[in-house]
């Protein structure tokens, strides 16, 4: 994938588009030769969930969750349960870095084919818990917030893995 924050086009659909990939790219580069080992480490003692791959599974199925579940109305087959919902997190420490970033990839293609299709005004198939539905728009624009948020956590969890800071 060749991570730019540049559409193609400036219309709203390919900038909203460019930026989520863009996002999601940077998770990749974020863990560009990270080990599993130290993927799989939690520096902050009051954290002990927040690891870089934790987050790379955390962001994955956040997507699910809003386009499976939320966007199309599918029944919900994420990894959390009632008595660990941040199960997400927990699963990422049996699955190699690699995997989740290659799992992660996979679903993003399936998801910006589904994008391409709709209209930015369709509306979810599931209501929210104040009785509205949201719009493809929204959902872009909140996994851009989302994804860019938790690459600010990765920044972090990289730099106090093995010290490289950028990218």
């Amino acid at each position: 994938m060749n991570r730019t924050d540049m559409p193609a086009t400036w219309d709203e659909r390919s900038t909203l588009v460019a930026m989520l990939d863009y996002a999601r790219g940077t998770v990749r580069a974020k863990c560009e030769g990270v080990s599993t080992d130290k993927a799989r480490q939690a520096p902050l003692p009051t954290s002990p969930l927040m690891t870089m791959s934790g987050l790379v599974s955390h962001v994955r199925w956040v997507e699910y969750s809003w386009f499976e579940v939320v966007f199309l109305g599918h029944d919900d087959q994420g990894p959390w349960t009632d008595e660990d919902p941040d199960r997400e997190m927990r699963i990422s420490l049996d699955i190699p870095l690699g995997q989740l970033l290659d799992d992660y990839e996979a679903q993003s293609e399936r998801y910006r084919d589904l994008v391409a299709g709709l209209d930015l005004d369709s509306r979810s198939q599931k209501t929210m818990s104040n009785g509205q539905t949201v719009t493809l728009r929204f959902v872009l624009l909140h996994l851009i917030e989302e994804t860019a948020r938790h690459n600010g956590h990765l920044d972090i969890l990289r730099e106090m893995a093995d010290g490289v800071t950028g990218m």
